[in-house]
């Protein structure tokens, strides 16, 4: 699987990183898969909304099975942010190109906004961060506030900065193995939280 993490001036620091580090060790402990952090045009570095500097590993490509897209910003209304990325429109084009040739679409917090603006939560069971709960669901998704990671088959969303973690250790989980994501987490010293909600049959776990 090739898994590429989206960055944006402005992203949350959490929202990515988080991600990234389960990913690899699920590579680490055997997974194939490929994690990069990328951007959409080239970039020597991406400055996130605390001020980390990040070098990317290259830009987006076609052939992604997996993209992940953080938050960042959507109640600050700052120049660089997911609201700034979603009102200039270009991100959430690419996201949608990606996902019409059969990518994968996860997104943090309030990344699920840049898949708001891509058109593919509308009609769709989604969550995201409490301050943009609203907007997602006058965009036209069903928002399932009482879920922590919400899987609508190849559009996966999660809510709040720290449900990156647990975002990722389900899709290795529904990829991999839950024994993979157990041996992740014990590594991690981490203990997933909240409720998953799967569209399929809309059980919750």
């Amino acid at each position: 699987m090739r898994a590429g993490i989206l960055l944006f001036d402005g992203f949350d620091e959490l929202d990515a990183i988080g991600p990234y580090e389960v990913l690899q060790n699920a590579a680490r402990f055997g997974a194939d898969l490929e994690v990069r952090l990328v951007t959409l045009h080239p970039q020597e570095e991406v400055v996130a909304s605390h001020g980390l500097r990040v070098r990317p590993d290259g830009v987006l490509e076609d052939g992604v099975d997996l993209l992940i897209v953080p938050g960042g910003g959507w109640s600050t209304r700052a120049e660089r942010s997911v609201r700034a990325e979603a009102e200039r429109g270009e991100l959430p084009e690419a996201i949608a190109k990606r996902h019409s040739a059969g990518a994968t679409v996860a997104a943090v917090c309030t990344g699920a906004m840049l898949l708001s603006a891509a058109g593919i939560t509308a009609g769709l069971p989604a969550v995201t961060h409490r301050s943009a709960v609203e907007d997602l669901s006058r965009s036209g998704a069903e928002v399932i506030e009482a879920a922590r990671v919400v899987d609508a088959g190849d559009v996966l969303t999660a809510g709040g900065v720290t449900s990156g973690l647990d975002l990722a250790l389900y899709i290795v989980e529904r990829e991999w193995s839950a024994q993979l994501a157990n041996r992740i987490e014990r590594e991690m010293e981490y203990e997933r939280r909240g409720e998953v909600y799967r569209q399929e049959g809309h059980e919750q776990s």
